[in-house]
């Protein structure tokens, strides 16, 4: 009986643990260390723990369908919207945005930096069969990818293997190819501002309207996943979201530089 009456004071003191949740997000935020800067203080605000499961945006969306997560933070908008419609989310909202910049050897063999929009870019790029490095992986930078060469009326699937390389690896390891064969990437600009093997390679297209970079956040339906973790998903949506949140996102940076701008309405 007096073991029993020590264990229950023991409970009784004991703090709570604090929920944890599982962040389904897109590789961007975390290989730029936005992650390493804004989750101490996210927690430290909220009391919950995250842990974030970085990988493309597409296979992010397919996690997150599979219940295998209580929030998605992701850059395709198109796909987010259909996950919504599909009953998957709670709700979405713009968070915060940047670009998406093309970036190729100093040489810029393929004149980049003469054309006038994305969509001559690729054309140039695909005129002189000059390299191309693609994340192939149905990331949200792949997807983006995908649509201005659909813009650009180009199926570069017609030079795979030849002027068109596909890595079916994440951001990271892709511009490790590009660079090391000199050939030209779309990219996030956070991750290349973070990313450290740039050698020769530099910014060589940027600056258009069509290489706007949304990111958006999605607590996931409990009608569709009763698992998720409701209040912590909703408590990290919120604070990112609030003006907390915003200011924190904003105040990132990198070299100097500011990587996310804040855009939540």
């Amino acid at each position: 009986m007096k073991n029993f009456a020590i264990a229950i004071a023991l409970a009784l003191s004991t703090p709570a643990l604090a929920d944890t949740i599982i962040v389904q997000s897109t590789t961007s935020t975390q290989n730029s260390g936005l992650y390493d800067y804004l989750l101490p203080i996210l927690e430290k605000e909220t009391g919950n723990k995250v842990n974030v499961v970085a990988v493309g945006t597409g296979q992010a969306i397919k996690n997150a369908r599979r219940c295998d997560g209580d929030v998605l933070l992701v850059h395709a908008k198109s796909a987010e919207e259909q996950f919504i419609a599909d009953g998957f989310g709670e709700y979405r909202r713009d968070l915060m945005y940047n670009d998406f910049v093309i970036i190729g050897p100093q040489a810029d063999p393929a004149n980049l930096a003469g054309a006038e929009n994305a969509t001559e870019a690729l054309q140039r790029i695909q005129q002189t069969g000059a390299k191309f490095a693609s994340r192939g992986d149905d990331s949200g930078t792949h997807k983006k990818e995908r649509s201005l060469w659909r813009e650009a009326g180009i199926d570069p699937d017609t030079g795979s293997g030849q002027w068109y390389l596909e890595t079916g690896s994440g951001m990271g390891a892709t511009l490790n190819t590009g660079v090391s064969l000199g050939a030209y990437v779309l990219t996030d600009r956070a991750t290349w501002i973070a990313f450290t093997n740039k050698q020769d390679a530099t910014i060589v297209f940027e600056g258009n309207p069509a290489l706007f970079n949304q990111y958006g956040v999605i607590p996931v339906s409990t009608k569709k996943c009763p698992n998720v973790n409701r209040e912590a998903a909703e408590a990290f949506a919120q604070w990112l979201l609030s003006e907390t949140g915003q200011a924190a996102i904003g105040a990132y940076q990198v070299d100097g530089k500011q990587l996310f701008f804040p855009n939540a309405h």
